[in-house]
């Protein structure tokens, strides 16, 4: 009996029900809190939690870097924190106002199809061939079968959908930019950095938006910003990183194609939100697009997510800068 192999599956299912009950959460706390303020406060703890943690392993292990030193660093921490957990969460959670909870996660999981779009115009040795191409716009034409464009949609869906889509494009560009900057800070102190500048940007754009908005959450207002703060943010990060290290980013992002259906099924359970066959052919169509793209990558996995690996979550890569911003898309 393979119990590695259980393992993996448990985790991947579990990181997928965590992910995609995090929409639910999301639609919960947006009754009572502010859209923008909600997601400041959601990173207001899981930093705090994250910081301490990477600070203990800079205190207990000399070759563990905890705090950016380098122009580079504070560059890599600004560009990430203001866009991938700045701005993208703001859109994230403005635009979820307008759509349920599986539209939402069918919309975000755009954000390998159009990240390689990024690559190709600002990294030198990217290219795009014929079936990669095809798949991206594949893909784009499902964003369009779920947005169901009407002039009764512009106040409503629609809306949601252009605010998710740019939340999309923003976490794609931002992704390739701190690829670009090549740090050598471990990942989960990027990380943890990322989270306060993005809680800071979130609170600034919040009083600028709104001012200081008096809110009295209900307890389960509190229950999901909790949920948010510490399952979807920190627990949903450490079992990504954990499933990287034994299978690959290859085999690990293949979540994000289970989280829009998870998310589906949550919020019909728990919210009455209705499953439409728009939203259902269009995530089909997005998944196609996917598969196209990745056609090669997927088939090349396979093999080498079967492959022995030693990396760890405070591990440094330069690949990691990338695949590491989506544990935090919802």
């Amino acid at each position: 009996m393979n119990l590695s192999r259980y393992r993996n599956a448990a985790s991947f299912l579990l990181l997928a029900v965590i992910w995609g009950s995090s929409f639910v959460a999301i639609e919960t706390g947006l009754r009572a809190f502010p859209p923008v303020l909600f997601a400041a406060l959601r990173y207001d703890a899981a930093s705090a939690v994250l910081l301490v943690i990477v600070a203990g392993l800079g205190l207990r292990r000399d070759d563990f870097r905890w705090r950016p030193a380098t122009r580079t660093d504070w560059a890599n921490v600004a560009v990430g924190g203001v866009f991938l957990f700045g701005l993208y969460l703001a859109l994230v959670f403005t635009g979820q106002q307008y759509v349920t909870s599986g539209v939402g996660a069918v919309i975000l999981s755009l954000k390998p199809v159009v990240t390689p779009l990024f690559a190709l115009a600002l990294l030198p040795d990217e290219r795009l061939d014929a079936l990669e191409i095809a798949g991206v716009l594949v893909a784009l034409v499902g964003v369009v079968v779920v947005a169901n464009p009407n002039p009764s949609a512009l106040g409503g869906t629609a809306v949601g959908v252009g605010l998710l889509f740019a939340a999309a494009v923003v976490f794609a560009l931002a992704s390739v930019l701190t690829q670009r900057m090549r740090t050598t800070l471990p990942t989960l102190t990027q990380q943890a950095w990322m989270m306060l500048v993005g809680a800071l940007f979130l609170h600034v754009t919040s009083a600028a938006l709104r001012g200081w908005p008096t809110v009295s959450p209900s307890p389960m207002a509190l229950a999901s910003l909790a949920y948010l703060a510490i399952v979807a943010s920190l627990a949903g990060y450490f079992i990504y990183f954990d499933l990287l290290g034994r299978v690959g980013a290859n085999e690990v992002n293949l979540v994000n194609y289970v989280v829009p259906a998870v998310a589906t099924l949550f919020g019909w359970l728990l919210l009455g939100e209705p499953i439409t066959g728009n939203t259902v052919l269009g995530f089909l169509v997005i998944l196609a697009g996917f598969v196209l793209l990745k056609w090669a990558a997927l088939k090349r996995g396979v093999v080498a997510a079967r492959r022995p690996s030693r990396s760890l979550p405070g591990a440094s890569s330069s690949e990691t800068v990338v695949v590491s911003g989506n544990v935090y898309y919802r």
